[in-house]
């Protein structure tokens, strides 16, 4: 996707925020958003799509009620803003937090944050309100996936077993509880590891929604390997013990999303390696 240009995002903040008026720097262009440093200690985010638009709302909106729960900072917005000249859409001044991506810390080196994860997904997962935003893709049944999955592993690239593995996790109970709060995109370039190794801040809500906590626990695969996968189980299930179904579904979750980032990654290496991982974790016998 094209960035928002820098000229355009200086002009922005200028004309509705000039008290953070500082240089900007880019510093990512997913998918959906633009992301720029402001200075030291901001960051301007903004939707490129308009199907992102939403997402960044639900950010604006919801983020300032989920940040006291938590035990690690997230991006809660500093200032919001609004259309304007050449660009039609909100954004965001968020904090800088600091920390580099868990996707630049070798997988081994992982476990060291796998408690600290364990402990803010079992505060994120309470339960959320009627009006939580709504997700097709994240926290549904799994049956809900099931025929977009099984399509996409029907095509070239994907080896014939993770077919089995998803057709197992399709077999759990569902979730029965109430729906929780998920961030609902647990993969590692959304969690933030400090120089001490531990997790240091949680970012991009975009998917945020409510439903089953498999969701999120797809992070055992997506992020760690064997070890670091048995460290995060064991911490999780002393705070808020999960059946083995729940952990079925998390293993079908981490393939359904894995699998999905696999097919929209080949322009970009580091979500493409992140991907790999997963695949290649779900593989493993349990």
């Amino acid at each position: 996707m094209t960035p928002v240009p820098a000229a355009l995002v200086a002009s922005l903040v200028r004309t509705q925020h000039p008290s953070f008026i500082a240089p900007l720097r880019l510093v990512a262009s997913g998918w959906d958003n633009t992301v720029y440093r402001l200075g030291s200690s901001w960051s301007v985010r903004l939707p490129h799509r308009e199907v992102a638009v939403p997402l960044l709302v639900n950010e604006q909106r919801w983020l300032p009620h989920l940040a006291p729960l938590l035990p690690v900072p997230v991006p809660v917005p500093a200032a919001v803003g609004g259309p304007a000249g050449e660009y039609p859409w909100p954004w965001s001044i968020n904090p800088w937090l600091p920390g580099r991506p868990a996707s630049a810390v070798p997988v081994a080196a992982r476990i060291a944050f796998a408690a600290d994860l364990a402990r803010c997904f079992a505060a994120l997962h309470v339960p959320a309100p009627p009006d939580a935003p709504a997700n097709a893709f994240r926290g549904v049944p799994l049956s809900g996936r099931a025929v977009a999955v099984r399509e996409r592993l029907a095509g070239d690239g994907f080896p014939a077993p993770l077919r089995q593995v998803w057709e197992h996790a399709l077999e759990a109970p569902p979730w029965t509880g109430p729906p929780v709060w998920l961030h609902a995109d647990p993969h590692p370039a959304n969690l933030l590891v400090g120089a001490g190794g531990g997790l240091a801040g949680l970012i991009d809500f975009g998917d945020l929604t409510s439903g089953d906590p498999a969701t999120d626990l797809a992070a055992a695969w997506m992020v760690f390997d064997a070890p670091g996968r048995a460290a995060f189980r064991a911490a999780l299930s002393e705070l808020a013990p999960l059946d083995e179904a729940t952990w079925q579904r998390a293993r079908g979750w981490a393939l359904s999303i894995g699998s999905a980032v696999a097919e929209g990654s080949a322009d970009n290496p580091e979500m493409a390696a992140i991907a790999a991982h997963a695949l290649a974790q779900v593989l493993l016998p349990e």
